[in-house]
């Protein structure tokens, strides 16, 4: 039987977990009975749950590169049985899934909950343990040995442009400074080194811990989070059906700059402020959902403080008639 969307969202809270823009992801992909659904990012799966059980017969097909996230599927698969397929998989290799002809796809990018909570993945500072931060912690390098071995280019890209850090390469010097020491291998030994290097918070401005632009930037680097929405976007509007949605949720501004191009690209408009190609260059494959994103409610972010950077994109495909 179909729940409503209230049904879903108190189901979602019984479980102590309430997926970012939980409503407005139902209303957008609004599955039919019968309807084909891409989850390109499970996390804990509360979207996933929502989407098969928002109308009957759906069926799901859910990827997630980390190990954990898949044995978490195994609830899934026990309680929805052939209508939920699960793939190990990182969403930026979708070039490679073979389903195809999906009515919606939702992309919730960043990290999921369970993996900024869980303390041992290094992902936050809040709690101390080992600089990993890899979204898959059995492929590639930890945060750690890119510190520790990364040329100064390496780290800049890092810090500057993935962290969006002003003061990078005080940053990146302290980083170099402290190789062989074993402050790159805790998380509260590096948050204190680069939040020495950045110095205070300028008087007035909002008070963020000194380390957050940096933390964010390296975890981009070691999971090349950016390329992998970059090839994930083109190869989801590929294997969509004509007329289904491709939503995606993202949480910084340079996810949601390449969100933004991909999905005014696909609805033949000018991809960004010096794109001056006259309309007869571009090609119409898609209607944008909503001209601007869709961002959390007020009643949302008191619940969920993380949902505050929230901003969700969504096209629809043309038919082909």
């Amino acid at each position: 039987m179909c729940s409503s969307a209230d049904d879903l969202l108190d189901s979602a809270a019984c479980g102590g977990h309430v997926p970012v823009l939980f409503r407005e992801t139902l209303e957008l992909l609004a599955p039919r009975v019968g309807a084909k659904i891409l989850d390109g990012t499970f996390g804990g799966g509360g979207h996933t749950r929502a989407l098969l059980s928002a109308a009957e017969a759906v069926t799901l097909v859910a990827i997630d590169r980390d190990p954990d996230a898949q044995e978490r599927s195994k609830l899934v698969t026990n309680e929805f049985g052939e209508r939920f397929r699960f793939y190990p998989m990182n969403f930026g290799d979708l070039a490679d899934l073979d389903e195809t002809g999906f009515d919606g796809i939702l992309f919730d990018f960043g990290l999921s909950s369970f993996q900024l909570d869980q303390t041992d993945r290094g992902f936050s500072f809040r709690h101390d343990a080992p600089v990993d931060m890899r979204m898959n912690p059995t492929v590639g390098i930890s945060a750690a040995e890119f510190l520790e071995t990364s040329d100064e280019e390496g780290l800049l890209r890092a810090v500057r442009n993935y962290g969006e850090e002003k003061r990078c390469r005080r940053v990146v010097q302290a980083i170099i400074d402290a190789r062989g020491t074993g402050k790159l291998q805790r998380t509260h030994s590096l948050a204190a080194l680069v939040a020495e290097a950045v110095g205070p918070n300028p008087r007035g401005r909002k008070a963020v811990n000194p380390a957050t632009r940096t933390f964010q930037g390296i975890r981009i680097e070691v999971n090349d989070e950016l390329s992998a929405i970059e090839r994930s976007l083109p190869a989801a509007f590929e294997r969509l059906a004509p007329g289904g949605v491709l939503a995606a949720i993202s949480f910084h501004s340079l996810e949601d700059r390449i969100v933004k191009r991909f999905c005014r690209k696909m609805a033949g408009r000018p991809e960004h402020a010096n794109d001056y190609r006259p309309i007869e260059e571009r090609t119409v494959q898609a209607k944008m959902v909503s001209t601007r994103p869709i961002l959390p409610t007020e009643e949302e972010i008191k619940l969920n403080p993380r949902s505050r950077s929230a901003r969700m994109r969504a096209i629809r495909k043309l038919s082909n008639d």
